[in-house]
């Protein structure tokens, strides 16, 4: 395999790489009824233009067959992971894959698919132009975050599109004090905290009233959820800050704290959280043609006057 840095722009303003793709490693949501189908017809499609696959071991299974591998060791055995699924299907092998420093495609099975690099009907489209190289990868930031908590050693977490620290069982606000590079930023009095990524602004942020960002923008993103106080709004911050979260106040109780909607973990007055940005990245496969502009337009529906 071999790849090149190209000089035009992945939605404009950064450099896009391509990659040449012999063998494929597939991983599909097994909760999806339309995943058996699909990677069917997405090896029958990927197998006419020579290119080979390879099924992670869950996949494998799912697919009646024993020769899977696993995620994690996908860098060493394909050129490309495509996952079968929607957005959180993607979002769950970001995890899956470990440091996996080459394209992922995601094949829309799901409902909003900002993450996913065509529709399940596109298949043929799709393994074609990985067959003739008519692709781009965008390079999107990824959060390190580290939960520092008494008498426990940290705990180190990826994120692709947030981490939150929210209020736990008991349904009051939580008092909640953030940092950036050691200065006092807020104190917050509010259902919770996020902390975004430019991918993460259309997700979880964005339905807590967070603004939109184009995802080569070398930011991140705090949106308070449901602050006590309505001038505590959304701030995008350098890229290059450290973030730290605490809780400050006893009564408030335990919190808890969840990377892209998974890894729960509970959060005690006096822990905090350490988030900065990751040394990794996530290499999303877009077809030509497609942008983040586009696909504002399509998935919330813009329309012109």
């Amino acid at each position: 395999m071999t790849n090149d840095l190209e000089a035009t722009a992945c939605g404009g303003g950064v450099p896009k790489l391509t990659w040449r793709i012999v063998n494929i490693g597939i991983i599909a949501n097994p909760h999806k009824p339309d995943s058996i189908p699909t990677l069917q017809a997405l090896r029958a499609a990927l197998g006419a233009k020579g290119i080979s696959t390879v099924l992670e071991e869950q996949t494998a299974i799912l697919a009646g067959e024993n020769d899977g591998i696993p995620a994690a060791s996908f860098s060493r055995h394909v050129d490309l992971a495509a996952v079968i699924g929607g957005d959180g299907t993607m979002l769950h092998a970001l995890s899956l894959l470990g440091d996996f420093e080459k394209p992922v495609a995601g094949i829309n099975i799901g409902t909003l698919g900002f993450l996913t690099s065509c529709q399940d009907h596109e298949l043929d489209v799709f393994a074609a132009a990985l067959a003739d190289g008519r692709f781009i990868t965008c390079v999107r930031t990824l959060l390190d975050a580290t939960v520092h908590r008494s008498n426990k050693p940290p705990a180190s977490f990826t994120a692709l599109n947030e981490i939150t620290v929210a209020r736990g069982a008991t349904g009051r606000l939580v008092s909640l004090r953030a940092r950036v590079n050691g200065e006092l930023l807020n104190d917050y009095r509010a259902d919770g905290l996020i902390i975004a990524t430019p991918t993460g602004s259309t997700a979880y942020s964005l339905s807590a009233g967070g603004p939109l960002i184009a995802p080569y923008a070398a930011v991140f993103l705090i949106t308070p959820i449901c602050p006590h106080s309505l001038s505590q709004r959304a701030l995008v911050l350098s890229d290059s800050c450290i973030i730290d979260i605490s809780s400050e106040d006893l009564e408030s109780g335990p919190m808890l704290f969840t990377v892209d909607g998974r890894d729960s973990v509970r959060i005690e007055p006096g822990d905090h959280i350490e988030v900065k940005k990751s040394a990794r990245s996530f290499h999303l496969l877009r077809l030509e043609g497609q942008s983040f502009y586009q696909a504002l337009r399509q998935k919330l529906g813009w329309q012109g006057i």
